[in-house]
């Protein structure tokens, strides 16, 4: 899963309308804002969420529950074992992957899929599960399955503030396949373990490893889905960079494949902007 907020330093690099140096110290130009990942700008992605200093804008209050829907009810067992059933009996997942488990994490995750009307909660949990589906194969892998020998993910430009390990790997492990150091890093400072040193943690503890998935939703693509902007834009933020704007549209349109399906379980419509 490629972060959206390092392509959109790239973008914004070359267009030069931010610092080329990455600010360690915190130490911008004044205006600008020190971002979560330790650069210097200007605009949401730097004096938002995370902002170490300069003009940081007010972290916004967290969306309160507005409904009373049971995440529990609508992800029922029949529903979870629709999903891994599918996947092969020699698939690790299957003895891995659990629904106890993915209810255990969301207790640290009391806005998940219960923000706005009973039809978004649905919507939202439909599209967590779409993406968990193409992103293991219906469950069945626990870390990414391509071969992953010759690359360790680990963006050099993040390794001041999230350092990577001698000999460690930061590939996608878990639901979402969690992936590169810099959500390695911030996972586990949230989570509660050390996601730099052990990020294999996330391929053989099922809890942490829904923990780690739900925690990506809720930082990168919760806030998209709960505003109304589509399921394709959910793509964009988890894959965007490989699957949207005429790329990888197979990919795409699985994904799309998962969620209307789960939206029709569920007894809601998708909606529109499905693609991206």
């Amino acid at each position: 899963m490629a972060s959206t907020s390092m392509i959109l330093f790239i973008s914004l690099l070359l267009a030069g309308i931010i610092s080329p140096s990455a600010s360690q110290n915190c130490r911008c130009s004044p205006g600008l804002c020190c971002s979560k990942y330790g650069y210097c700008g200007a605009g949401n992605d730097f004096c938002g969420p995370g902002c170490q200093e300069g003009p940081c804008q007010a972290p916004a209050p967290a969306p309160a529950p507005a409904n009373g829907v049971s995440v529990a009810d609508i992800v029922a067992q029949q529903f979870f074992n629709g999903i891994i059933n599918q996947a092969g009996g020699g698939c690790p997942g299957k003895g891995f992957y659990t629904r106890a488990a993915f209810l255990d994490a969301l207790g640290s995750y009391p806005n998940f899929g219960r923000v706005g009307t009973t039809n978004d909660s649905k919507r939202e949990i439909a599209a967590y599960f779409a993406h968990v589906t193409h992103e293991t194969g219906h469950l069945c892998f626990i870390e990414e399955k391509n071969d992953t020998s010759q690359d360790d993910y680990c963006d050099k430009r993040f390794i001041q503030q999230y350092p990577c390990a001698p000999g460690k790997k930061y590939y996608g492990r878990g639901p979402l396949q969690l992936s590169w150091n810099y959500n390695y890093g911030p996972a586990g400072t949230s989570i509660g373990f050390d996601g730099l040193n052990k990020p294999e943690i996330v391929a053989t503890d099922v809890n942490t490893s829904f923990r780690a998935s739900l925690w990506f939703w809720m930082e990168n693509v919760h806030s998209v889905i709960t505003s109304g902007k589509g399921f394709g834009a959910t793509i964009r933020k988890i894959n965007g960079a490989y699957e949207c704007d005429g790329k990888g549209v197979d990919s795409m349109n699985a994904r799309v494949g998962y969620y209307k399906d789960y939206c029709k379980q569920f007894g809601v419509a998708p909606g529109d902007k499905l693609t991206c």
